[in-house]
């Protein structure tokens, strides 16, 4: 009995110590969904009140086509730094900052006048530039055997959220809550993803900073690395165009503002099972170039349906540029696991993308308006998208080779 007793005095730090490990874990992928799951919506829910918000204002098609092209720019400008950020204050202390922040510039955005609207939009794109950047690297630092499916868990709560705009339009008319008060409801998601992030503040501690040293001047030198930024650079203008204008090209082919919002939730919604689908079915690939494939047909066979097809097959085309989304943006995320060997160069490769890339995606929507509001049709508008497709095709089969950053330095 009583070596029955010693032995389980030995065992039981070790069970207790593994139940411990296994709840961290838990954690951990929790906080990341919930942070995920307040990234795209706050953006995704402007494009049905598009024209709400540039009425009320009094904005200009080009200056409504910055409230999107804002945050792109923040993207741009503070990609590069995040990982230097997180290294000096933490990655868990950077990412809780970073959701703060997100949640007061939902706030600042709803209050009041065009000054507010825009400087409350900057401080959301800044937020979520830093949780963009850093995620993909702390997911390949802490699962590193289960990169497909925690870039599958991690898209796809991106989504799902992303896909709740098609209630824009019903909550800020029918529910009489404007386009002030519907924005502001995202705050709440904000704040319960800051609430489960704080706890990893203690689990993680300064051990994930280390995942994000510098290695940026290795990284911009690769040939490989610039295509994988081309490949996210035009997979975010083909996003951030169709999100900002969709609902508006439809409302100028009959459709009303209740239906076209809808249309857009369907293509969101068609984005969701390719989200998750995608990251496991790639992350087993050696190369990615068929899904490259894949994703430029289905956005160009969507865009030419949007522009020369019918109005009554437009549900059809929604679904073909959802998927060819869900593909694109799956890729995407997986090249910056996929083409490099440590969490370093991942969050770096991360950091290069979603700098130069968003800084090319933040031309799209504004240039999009300014091409309308010049031509007074979507005619040229629209063949730029189907040539973004191309150059996707082009940038995706060069970073869909089975090779490294650093093979070719």
């Amino acid at each position: 009995m009583k070596l029955g007793r010693e032995n389980n005095k030995r065992t039981s730090p070790a069970l207790s110590s593994s139940a411990a490990d296994i709840r961290s874990r838990w954690m951990l992928v929790t906080g990341i969904i919930c942070v995920a799951a307040a990234l795209r919506a706050p953006f995704t829910s402007v494009g049905p009140l598009l024209e709400m918000i540039r009425d009320d204002l009094g904005l200009s098609n080009t200056l409504a086509g910055a409230i999107t092209t804002l945050p792109l720019l923040a993207f741009a400008l503070l990609s590069p730094f995040a990982p230097r950020l997180a290294r000096k204050l933490g990655l868990p202390n950077i990412l809780v900052l970073a959701m703060l922040t997100l949640s007061m510039g939902i706030l600042v955005r709803s209050a009041s006048g065009t000054v507010t609207f825009f400087a409350g939009t900057a401080m959301i794109g800044l937020s979520i530039a830093v949780c963009n950047v850093l995620l993909p690297g702390l997911i390949k630092g802490k699962f590193p055997h289960r990169i497909g499916l925690m870039t599958g868990i991690y898209t796809v709560s991106m989504n799902i959220c992303a896909a709740a705009s098609g209630l824009s339009v019903p909550l800020a008319t029918s529910a009489g809550l404007g386009w002030r008060g519907t924005l502001a409801l995202w705050f709440v998601i904000a704040a319960l993803a800051t609430l489960f992030w704080i706890p990893q503040m203690k689990s993680l501690g300064q051990s994930s900073a280390g995942a994000v040293r510098s290695s940026a001047v290795r990284i911009w030198r690769s040939p490989l690395a610039w295509q994988v930024t081309l490949f996210m650079g035009l997979q975010s203008l083909l996003y951030y165009v169709l999100i900002a204008w969709f609902s508006v090209i439809l409302g100028e082919r009959g459709m009303s503002a209740g239906h076209a919002g809808w249309i857009l939730s369907l293509m969101q919604l068609a984005q969701l099972p390719f989200t998750f689908f995608v990251p496991l079915w790639v992350g087993r690939m050696k190369s990615q170039r068929l899904p490259v494939v894949i994703t430029s047909v289905l956005f160009i066979t969507g865009i030419l349906g949007v522009w020369l097809g019918s109005t009554a097959l437009m549900a059809l085309w929604a679904i073909c540029i959802g998927i060819a989304g869900g593909f694109a943006f799956g890729l995407a995320m997986m090249f910056f696991s996929l083409r490099t060997r440590t969490a370093q160069e991942a969050s770096e490769l991360s950091g290069m993308a979603q700098s130069a890339g968003y800084l090319l995606a933040a031309a799209g929507p504004a240039l999009f308006g300014l091409l309308h509001d010049a031509a007074g049709s979507w005619n040229v508008p629209l063949a730029l998208l189907v040539l973004a497709s191309v150059l996707l095709f082009a940038a995706g089969m060069g970073a869909g080779r089975d090779r490294y950053v650093g093979d070719r330095l």
